[in-house]
């Protein structure tokens, strides 16, 4: 990793202040890169625990790092704790991706810490100088664009509404004794289950095809929550282009009005978190930055 000088953004808050003489230490606290806007962000805006936020470049014109003043320690303690500080730190990064319109954003808990004689700040724009050029490429592909997360599932019951074998269990439940009935429950819980799963896998190609023809990228993702009564079909993150938003909400309402068993989940805009990953680059394997990991997804 080169030296470059060491400097702050002139966008830098002049709430924050340098480490006082006898200090350990300073990590720097990273919530996203971004492309330099010129100008600080508004005093409104602060991070985790109401940290200042300031902008670090390594120079005019190239991606600037949104970062803290903190302890070179992961934050760590209750879950009530983590929760309110993951919070805060998409807040942060949300502010960033308004002011303008492209960010990278990085995962929870991403320091920079001093090390080999070099401090937080002076790795961190050694880390920006090298990759100036890629970061600037990224940050320019997604500019405008904004992440949407869909969970398409179906309801079991409703999915199962016209299976034979279903309707005749149904049947033979409202003539039954109450010990039989519940025997015959279970089996029409696994015929419902199997109707809705066969249903799902008809689903998935044609709705994950219309989705992917309306959106610039998509990943599947891990569904946040299940329902007991419901059968997935599809979870995936969607990168779309700010303007292109209305054309997914109206693939989507096409889907659940031709198939009334579906259920829809349809979240976002936010910042691009799961394709901000920087990947490989050119000469091989992307080396992570000088903290704990590269860009990521919120999970």
């Amino acid at each position: 990793m080169s030296d470059t000088p060491t400097g702050t953004h002139p966008g830098a808050t002049t709430g924050h202040s340098g480490p006082e003489p006898g200090e350990p230490p300073r990590a720097l606290y990273v919530y996203a890169l971004l492309p330099d806007p010129g100008e600080a962000l508004p005093d409104t805006v602060t991070g985790i625990d109401g940290r200042p936020l300031r902008l670090v470049g390594d120079g005019p014109g190239g991606p600037v790092a949104l970062v803290h003043a903190t302890a070179p320690a992961p934050y760590q303690g209750p879950d009530e704790d983590v929760r309110r500080w993951i919070v805060e730190h998409d807040r942060a990064v949300d502010a960033a991706w308004q002011l303008t319109g492209a960010v990278l954003p990085m995962t929870f808990n991403v320091l920079v810490r001093p090390e080999e004689g070099r401090s937080a700040e002076q790795r961190l724009l050694s880390w920006l100088a090298e990759r100036r050029d890629e970061l600037t490429a990224r940050l320019d592909e997604l500019a405008g664009h904004a992440e949407l997360q869909v969970e398409i599932t179906l309801d079991r019951e409703a999915a199962a509404v016209s299976n034979e074998r279903a309707r005749s269990l149904m049947a033979d439940m409202a003539e039954s004794s109450p010990g039989v009935r519940r025997l015959l429950a279970k089996r029409l819980e696994m015929a419902r289950r199997e109707a809705s799963e066969q249903l799902a896998d008809t689903l998935y190609a044609d709705a994950r095809r219309r989705l992917a023809a309306v959106s610039e990228d998509l990943q599947d993702r891990r569904r946040a929550v299940r329902d007991p009564g419901e059968t997935d079909v599809l979870s995936v993150s969607l990168l779309v282009r700010q303007d292109g938003i209305e054309t997914v909400g109206r693939v989507l309402a096409e889907i659940q009005d031709e198939q009334p068993a579906v259920r829809i989940r349809f979240l976002g805009p936010w910042p691009p978190y799961s394709f901000a990953d920087l990947g490989h680059g050119p000469g091989g394997a992307e080396e992570a930055p000088p903290g704990r990991a590269v860009p990521g997804l919120r999970t």
